[in-house]
């Protein structure tokens, strides 16, 4: 099998993905598999190291596969998994059952899965190795090298007071490390925060396991915020900080109107509170977005955080930080955490933002995501009907689904396990017992040959799980 010669529209990365879940549905048993090599896959299939290892990525992150360190990858074995879906942790049941083999997971958030960066990636690198012989690279870069953080500090310099350094930017091995390090250097345990909601739910566990309390914002079905509610909340409550996103909100899909960021703006300067902008959708909206919330900010109180992941794919996995303040603690919280950053991997993205490349990606992104959200939407409307409400997204990869009756959605959750399709339940995404009503579903698949009997086996369980 060879995938050079596949249709444009095929990225390589979908089509190692798909070949490795039928690989993994033909050798799954009891017992664990060793499934093939990088470099075994690599010659098999006619294509780069690298795909095969965003492929092994991106079914890792999905619970389909598994790594040994200096041993190799395996497929997750039948025993144990039979059960899943019955009692436990709703997320746990949600990651077991996208292990079993021949799963359709509507679940997931892939973004990156759309548009390859992969080959430039590795370009980038060659290059860069013969420019940085490894004897000459430093053993340790505790913040991130600085030709990233400097490329991050000029992406978002807005003007010459909103300004960012190099020594503003603090790198990390992924959004959950520099989120755990957020935690400490600001000392969230214990207090009360105000987030948007529905929120990602790895943020609202991360958050929840330090003992943070949280009040949720809900966004309104006509994508705005209570601002009369986020004003008594911060009279009441003895809120220091919200955390909110800069220009998409996700999973909800929406962006907030000029005019409610001002508001919001002038509330947090108001009444002295921080603001933690969450930024990692914010170079996935599909128009143009004014100015983000955090440049009509106080820059003094705002902090920032987000991830390549999103942009880049599981290759490019790194968090970032960027504040101006706490840069002592900060720099010793990254110091003691001892990330070990691949260099190379580093200063090659670092230069596909001063070269311009990272632009034109972001334009083909925003594009495919734009047209897959156009044919999603026809595809919601054919096998759902008038049985879900929703709001085209304003950008991202996933649709924000609610329930035009009374519906037990977990039952919807079991029946389409039974089906063989995994989807997110809406409670997941709150801690107070919001989106009961609500799911998430991914439209970055849309190839999937399986993927119109998934769709109408959704409006089959929403059918069946309606509540009298």
């Amino acid at each position: 099998m060879t995938l050079r010669g596949e249709r444009q529209a095929d990225f390589a990365y979908q089509a190692v993905y798909r070949y490795m879940v039928n690989l993994i549905n033909e050798v799954s048993t009891d017992t664990r598999v060793k499934l093939p090599s990088l470099r075994q896959l690599s010659l098999r299939l006619n294509v780069s190291i690298s795909t095969i290892q965003y492929a092994y990525s991106l079914l890792e992150k999905e619970g389909r596969v598994y790594s040994v360190a200096k041993s190799g990858y395996y497929a997750w074995p039948l025993a144990g998994s039979q059960a899943v879906g019955q009692g436990g942790d709703l997320l746990e049941r949600l990651y077991g059952a996208a292990r079993l083999p021949g799963m359709v997971v509507l679940s997931g958030d892939e973004p990156a899965l759309l548009a390859s960066l992969d080959a430039t990636l590795l370009r980038l690198e060659r290059d860069l190795v013969r420019q940085y012989p490894r004897q000459a690279q430093p053993w340790t870069q505790p913040c991130g090298v600085w030709e990233l953080r400097a490329a991050l500090a000029a992406r978002y310099t807005s003007s010459p007071t909103r300004c960012w350094h190099a020594d503003d930017v603090y790198v990390g091995a992924d959004l959950r490390g520099v989120l755990d390090i957020l935690i400490d250097v600001l000392g969230l345990r214990g207090t009360t925060i105000i987030v948007e909601s529905p929120c990602d739910w790895l943020i609202l566990r991360l958050l929840q396991s330090a003992g943070i309390r949280l009040i949720e914002l809900p966004w309104a079905p006509d994508a705005s915020l209570d601002l009369s509610a986020l004003e008594r909340v911060l009279l009441d409550e003895p809120v220091q900080l919200v955390l909110l996103s800069s220009a998409v909100s996700q999973p909800s899909g929406v962006a907030m109107s000029v005019r409610d960021r001002m508001e919001v703006a002038h509330l947090l300067d108001q009444h002295g509170c921080w603001l933690l902008e969450n930024d990692t959708y914010g170079e996935l909206s599909f128009t143009p977005q004014t100015a983000a919330l955090r440049d009509l900010m106080d820059p003094e109180r705002v902090i920032v955080f987000s991830s390549f992941e999103k942009v880049l794919g599981p290759e490019a996995p790194y968090g970032y930080v960027l504040s101006r303040h706490l840069s002592g603690e900060l720099q010793r919280q990254f110091l003691l955490r001892s990330f070990r950053l691949s260099a190379i991997r580093q200063r090659a993205i670092a230069r596909l933002y001063h070269s311009g490349r990272i632009d034109q990606h972001l334009r083909a992104l925003r594009r495919v995501l734009h047209e897959q959200a156009v044919e999603m939407s026809r595809r919601l409307d054919l096998h759902l009907g008038e049985q879900v409400n929703y709001r085209m997204p304003a950008g991202g990869a996933t649709f924000w689904l609610g329930s035009t009756h009374a519906v037990d959605m977990r039952q919807v959750f079991q029946c389409l396990l039974a089906r063989q399709v995994v989807v997110a339940p809406g409670e997941l995404f709150s801690v107070g017992g919001l989106h009961h009503q609500h799911l998430r579903v991914s439209n970055s698949f849309l190839e999937e040959p399986d993927m119109e009997i998934a769709l109408a086996a959704v409006g089959e369980a929403l059918r069946q799980a309606q509540m009298a």
